[in-house]
């Protein structure tokens, strides 16, 4: 009789969903799809990427500094009226119109810098260097968006694990209620078992409406950090980066020191000194040479290149240095010392705060792990204690008492297990948000 009152209780606590209910069931998705999403669509990533490519245009620009300017134009004017032998008065002076109306003029013209105390190569590397940056910087947005987004992931299966532990412990004080109402009608427990039993059974209603709220707010948070018109939610049981790490501690050390974060800062010491020595370059002459070839003529009609055009060209080198410029070139050396001392000491830091942080979330790891072994094996235990108590109460050698303190344990032990496995996830994708790679 008792089992079949246990069979109706988990029928009443598992009911079958509603026709139609599947279609508002939000999409599942796995780790990685979540991790391919966050790291094209995210809003920061867009932004590096526009970065990058603004930095690549600003080093094409850098390269073709040491190209000629060539410019090429044309002119034509028509004198109205037209009388052959017409003067007019222009400026003052008298000028006799000539009898074709048409003046036509072309010209070609090129000029480059040929020396200009290196300003143009340190340009260039100070072009390359930030492109280096804004490609470190891409690579930091891109796994910081990737840690964002697994966060919600690893929130909506914490939601998951949670709603799932508390259906259980609910449909277990279901259970104990109907033993306890059973014992209760045949007189061997007293009214306090089954009024303490439907206490158990409140409490745990709670639990799951509570879990069942995490779990729908965080299934939104996903949802908007992936950018998903479509509600999305993590797929039950995914165990992917829960597994050993596979790279050792010292390769992981290796790893951070030349992460996203120091080669970014890297980069931006490179680009202060490539300005420091463009610096150095206003100090030295600056010499330039261009050559221009021009052509002029008239015509009865409008004509692009009339016969009778007259042509010439000029060669001109021109030659500076500045003497004096009230020691703007001092304060420009000043602040590109200043730059590059900064970035030294930026590059410093990120290294030893690259080490700090990898020190401290694999202690964060290592101790999740642990937290995970020992939490697994205490839900086993708890769960052959209840069993125990159960079939103790069930024969009136135990409490019931005693039965929801092995209830409460369990319970206990899974929410223990449960956020265990959350700092485990969120410890690993730090580690390759911090190292800039997959593990």
């Amino acid at each position: 009789m008792i089992g079949a009152l246990l069979m109706a209780a988990a029928l009443a606590a598992d009911p079958t969903p509603a026709v139609g209910a599947v279609d508002s069931l939000p999409r599942r998705v796995t780790l990685a799809e979540v991790r391919e999403l966050a790291s094209h669509d995210a809003l920061a990533v867009i932004q590096a990427e526009g970065q990058l490519r603004v930095s690549r245009a600003a080093v094409t620009a850098a390269r073709a500094a040491f190209i000629p300017n060539v410019t090429l134009s044309a002119t034509s004017s028509r004198q109205l009226p037209v009388h052959s032998g017409q003067t007019t008065v222009q400026n003052g002076q008298l000028v006799t119109l000539a009898p074709a109306p048409w003046s036509i003029g072309t010209s070609l013209g090129a000029n480059v810098t040929l020396f200009n105390g290196g300003q143009r190569i340190a340009t260039l590397q100070q072009a390359d260097a930030q492109a280096s940056q804004a490609d470190a910087n891409l690579v930091t947005q891109r796994f910081a968006a990737m840690l964002a987004a697994e966060q919600q992931y690893f929130d909506v299966l914490a939601g998951l694990e949670s709603e799932s532990a508390a259906q259980a412990s609910l449909a277990q004080a279901r259970q104990q209620l109907v033993i306890s109402k059973l014992k209760l009608s045949q007189r061997t427990v007293t009214r306090s078992d089954s009024l303490r039993s439907e206490i158990a059974v409140h409490n745990a209603e709670l639990s799951l409406v509570q879990a069942t709220t995490a779990r729908i707010a965080a299934e939104a948070a996903l949802t908007r950090a992936l950018g998903s018109v479509v509600p999305l939610t993590a797929t039950p049981g995914d165990t992917s980066g829960v597994g050993p790490l596979p790279v050792p501690d010292d390769s992981l050390r290796a790893l951070a020191t030349h992460g996203p974060a120091v080669a970014d800062a890297e980069a931006a010491l490179k680009a202060a000194e490539a300005t420091l020595r463009g610096a150095w370059g206003t100090w030295l002459p600056s010499l330039s040479a261009s050559y221009t070839r021009s052509g002029n003529g008239s015509s009865h009609d409008f004509d692009i290149g009339p016969d009778g055009m007259i042509y010439n060209g000029s060669l001109r080198f021109s030659l500076s240095l500045p003497l004096f410029e009230q020691w703007q070139r001092m304060q420009q050396m000043t602040q590109a010392r200043v730059a590059r001392d900064e970035a030294a000491a930026t590059l410093r830091d990120a290294r030893l705060g690259a080490v700090a942080s990898l020190t401290q979330i694999l202690a964060t790891y290592r101790a999740a792990e642990q937290r995970v072994d020992t939490q697994t094996a205490t839900v086993e235990a708890a769960e052959e204690d209840l069993r125990v108590q159960k079939d103790k109460y069930d024969v009136g050698s135990s409490t019931l008492l005693d039965v929801l303190t092995s209830e409460s344990a369990l319970d206990q032990g899974r929410h223990d297990l449960i956020q265990a496995r959350y700092d485990l996830r969120v410890a690993r994708a730090q580690l390759e948000a911090l190292v800039g790679r997959s593990l």
